[in-house]
């Protein structure tokens, strides 16, 4: 029998998939599977379990949940070794790398990726150590996923996001940045950054609409110093994917990048808190296996 480990988080998103366990288990079960359920409880109770099943998972390995889950669950593999495919089962507020591919909220085709055996290899990013699926970035919006009340989200899904960036809108003030990518170094006043594996963030599918999961790049957008009426603009010219002809963006590709910054700022990593700046950020190539549709 082919033998998979699924970690799923209770309370991602409408908190619905556990009652879909059954569901899950009877399809692996039809398909000569055999699975070990773990929900999360604590924040750090993913590595211990995966390091303790990294065994049994020869088939594969499961996770249900947001991207948040999925972060640490891939910091989990990569730091236990566990080299065997992911499964994504896309079940939280925002789903971004699951959405980047193809992985909507249809459970039986989420299953069906898995038990058809096909995978490919995925790029992570690294900063400071710690690894990242699809974004790091900081200021501007970017502690939004770290303060919205969970009841909040659970109600208001990605709306929930929105509405407490706009709050932080009138507050907020420019960063003072030293960016190093590749060799070459930016000097600027800016609201925030994003250094992004797929190149979907917060739902919006074109932010970086070169990027690529398997390059050995990443890519990094900058949003400029700008007045609220002018980034009001440029939130416009993002839902219509116009954004990157921006004066206000600076858009490139690079392996290696350095951001500090003469204040402490925290980032985030793939919706989850983040080191305090200076980041050191470097894109890791061929380290994840994920199964895909067929």
């Amino acid at each position: 029998m082919k033998k998979y480990v699924l970690i799923y988080n209770p309370v991602a998103g409408d908190a619905k998939f556990k009652t879909r366990l059954d569901e899950v288990i009877e399809y692996l079960q039809a398909a000569d599977g055999i699975v070990i359920p773990f929900r999360t409880r604590l924040k750090g109770d993913v590595r211990a379990f995966v390091s303790q099943s990294k065994g049994f998972a020869t088939a594969g390995l499961l996770v249900a949940g947001g991207d948040g889950t999925v972060h640490e669950v891939i910091n989990a593999m990569l730091a236990e070794s566990v080299d065997v495919p992911l499964g994504i089962i896309p079940s939280g507020t925002c789903n971004d790398f699951a959405s980047h591919l193809s992985l909507g909220k249809d459970l039986a085709g989420c299953l069906r990726a898995v038990t058809g055996g096909q995978w490919r290899t995925v790029d992570v990013g690294m900063v400071n150590g710690e690894y990242f699926l699809n974004v790091a970035s900081a200021g501007l919006l970017t502690s939004v996923a770290h303060s919205v009340d969970t009841a909040l989200k659970n109600t208001l899904g990605r709306m929930a996001y929105y509405f407490k960036g706009l709050g932080e809108l009138p507050s907020f003030r420019s960063l003072r940045v030293r960016i190093t990518a590749d060799g070459r170094t930016i000097n600027d006043d800016i609201l925030l950054f994003l250094v992004m594996n797929s190149g979907l963030v917060g739902s919006f599918p074109t932010l970086a609409p070169q990027a690529k999961i398997d390059d050995g790049k990443l890519d990094l957008l900058i949003v400029n110093k700008c007045s609220i009426p002018e980034l009001m603009g440029l939130f416009f010219s993002i839902f219509s994917g116009r954004h990157i002809a921006s004066s206000h963006i600076r858009h490139l590709q690079a392996a290696n990048i350095y951001i500090e910054c003469d204040e402490p700022v925290e980032s985030d990593l793939d919706g989850e808190l983040g080191p305090l700046l200076p980041l050191a950020i470097s894109t890791v190539t061929n380290k994840l296996k994920v199964f895909r549709l067929t």
